[in-house]
């Protein structure tokens, strides 16, 4: 059995540890955060597919998203990556956070879908 103080001592511990993550969460886990979302392609010709997209980040950062073109056996038949550079909070939606963009991918062979594959916050210089 415990002692009263051994389960005050042990409360103030989980309540410590409960207030380091909950700060943890807020402040963002210490990484700028992107997302990003397909919105439709268009297959121009063999040699070239146009990706449109969404992102969302905080309009001060730079962010690059890897984009990709694909083939019908699902195979990378074209790759590029595209800069979305800070933008003011009068461009886009939410305050400049969310802006639409386009790729052009150039293609070794005729794609049947384009998307985005990943994007990142590049780290200020």
């Amino acid at each position: 059995m415990r002692t009263r103080r051994q389960k005050v001592i042990f409360g103030a511990v989980i309540a410590i540890l409960t207030l380091i993550f909950v700060a943890w969460l807020a402040l963002g886990r210490g990484e700028p955060s992107v997302a990003s979302k397909d919105v439709g392609f268009s297959v121009q010709d063999s040699t070239l597919t146009e990706v449109d997209f969404q992102v969302v980040k905080d309009p001060a950062a730079t962010a690059q998203c890897a984009v990709k073109a694909l083939g019908s056996s699902f195979a990378i038949v074209g790759w590029d990556v595209v800069t979305i550079g800070p933008n003011g909070t009068n461009s886009g939606i939410d305050q400049g956070r969310t802006t639409a963009q386009r790729a052009s991918v150039r293609t070794e062979s005729l794609a049947v879908s384009g998307i985005v594959d990943s994007c990142w916050i590049v780290p200020a210089p």
